[in-house]
């Protein structure tokens, strides 16, 4: 079993039953108090900020909490199941400890195998009598977020990471880990990375790593789907007469044909210029809806001009109004 931690709630200064308010007051007082950045090469000071952000990290979080107020640190532990720990509580196996894990309490006496009890709780089992052979704990898998570009996510990229991975004692550790992001990942969807979670405890193997993904949006490029969309500004002229006009795509530069007569709305689609499926690798469209852009800030004379053209107007562009 694990050895006993500090009480997390003596660590932050707090009362069991500080609200979240107080708690996060009292983690930002610490945490700017011991920072490594504002005690350079002092060893006690570090060790005491990583201490207060375990302990902030546990009881900031509702449902940790709430484990570790039932059980204690053994809720802590990778693997711990609390279900198998409450149905050993109730076999008279365990008994609570506040902040300091279980202790035995009758399991021998009702015939319970210690270690299958302990099996049950963690996944794997503990330490046998008679020097039986140990089957480690998995480590807890991990997440992280991670933002990227909408180009980033649209062709894919690779991140590197700064991860805290507990080790095997639940001490964070700082390591960089390359996350490598497919083409196509969209908002919302998860990267693992494979044996990049927390250390596992004995002969057990490390959790994995998942990189959440948030993508910024982009100034003129929309998703839906596999398909990109854009606006397409046109003059009133090029939308009368038609017009060949070079945009942007997700890799450069393309030609669309505005047709004669286009009217606000229009799409025109570029075929297999979206984004791709992470798993096919087959690719969107591009849409741009032609928006036209009418003149502006005119002199007297285009003013005439205009007036001229306005000649030439439909005469029933609203004509289906007068059957509502």
């Amino acid at each position: 079993m694990a050895a006993k931690r500090s009480d997390l709630y003596a660590v932050l200064g707090v009362a069991r039953d500080a609200d979240a308010d107080a708690i996060r007051t009292a983690y930002r007082q610490l945490a700017r108090k011991f920072h490594p950045d504002l005690n350079a090469g002092d060893k006690k000071a570090e060790d005491r900020f990583k201490e207060v952000s375990h302990a902030y990290d546990v009881l900031s979080d509702p449902e940790k909490r709430a484990r570790y107020d039932e059980f204690g640190d053994i809720s802590l532990e990778a693997g711990f199941d609390a279900e198998a720990a409450r149905a050993a509580q109730r076999m008279g196996g365990f008994r609570a400890h506040p902040g300091g894990g279980f202790a035995g309490g009758g399991a021998e006496g009702l015939g319970i195998d210690l270690d299958d009890l302990l099996g049950g709780v963690f996944g794997g089992r503990a330490r046998g009598r008679g020097g039986r052979t140990v089957r480690g704990w998995p480590g807890e898998d991990l997440e992280v977020a991670l933002e990227l570009d909408f180009l980033e996510a649209a062709l894919g990229t690779t991140k590197q990471l700064a991860v805290a991975r507990p080790d095997a004692s639940g001490n964070p550790q700082i390591e960089r880990v390359t996350v490598r992001i497919p083409a196509g990942v969209d908002e919302g969807g998860r990267i693992r990375v494979p044996g990049k979670g927390a250390e596992g405890q004995g002969d057990g193997p490390p959790g994995d790593l998942y990189a959440r993904i948030r993508i910024r949006p982009h100034a003129f490029f929309r998703r839906e789907g596999r398909d990109v969309h854009l606006d397409l500004p046109v003059t009133v002229g090029e939308a009368t007469l038609g017009a060949k006009i070079e945009i942007p795509t997700l890799e450069g530069k393309a030609t669309v044909t505005v047709p004669a007569g286009s009217d606000s709305g229009r799409r025109l689609r570029l075929r297999g210029k979206g984004i791709a499926s992470p798993k096919s690798g087959a690719r969107g469209n591009l849409y741009a809806t032609v928006q036209i852009r009418v003149w502006t800030g005119l002199d007297p004379e285009a003013r005439e001009t205009v007036q001229e053209l306005a000649e030439f107007d439909p005469p029933d562009i609203r004509k289906e109004w007068e059957k509502a």
